[in-house]
């Protein structure tokens, strides 16, 4: 006589493919669902430093203005200039180039950038909630970017 082996349907191990399927989904979704700011170079050019700051909107919907308000402090900590950027608008699941100069700075005299306030952020429909929640800040220059 051979041992009677369980049933297992068909059904069972489609609805466990079809549940981790729709959570890896959801998690992949969640987390495309950022804007990430990128200071991505800093160059002396005559009497200023110039900065290109990448953003990617992952977020579903497009940033129309986006103000930065932008601490430098030279490499000693010592805060050096304050300023207001308008980094926007960037599209939904866009990628854009912002390039801003630093007038009476050398580049060299950059220790740190801070993003200190987000003074606006707004898309189609007026402000975007909680939109300090959705950034990602990083950089490829050779000071670092924080919050």
């Amino acid at each position: 006589m051979t041992p009677a082996c369980p049933r297992i349907g068909i059904r069972q191990p489609l609805q466990f493919c079809l549940l981790f399927l729709l959570l890896l989904l959801s998690v992949v979704a969640h987390a495309d669902d950022r804007l990430s700011l990128e200071l991505n170079k800093l160059e002396d050019t005559g009497d200023a430093c110039r900065a290109y700051l990448v953003l990617d909107n992952g977020m579903a919907e497009s940033v129309e203005s986006l103000r930065l308000q932008l601490v430098l402090f030279d490499p000693d900590g010592v805060i050096t200039r304050r300023l207001a950027v308008q980094a926007g608008p960037v599209g939904a699941g866009k990628t854009s180039v912002r390039i801003f100069d630093v007038s009476g700075q050398r580049c060299g005299d950059i220790g740190r950038v801070l993003l200190n306030d987000i003074a606006e952020c707004d898309g189609l429909d007026g402000e975007i909630a909680g939109c300090a929640d959705h950034l990602h800040l990083s950089s490829r220059a050779d000071v670092p970017f924080d919050d």
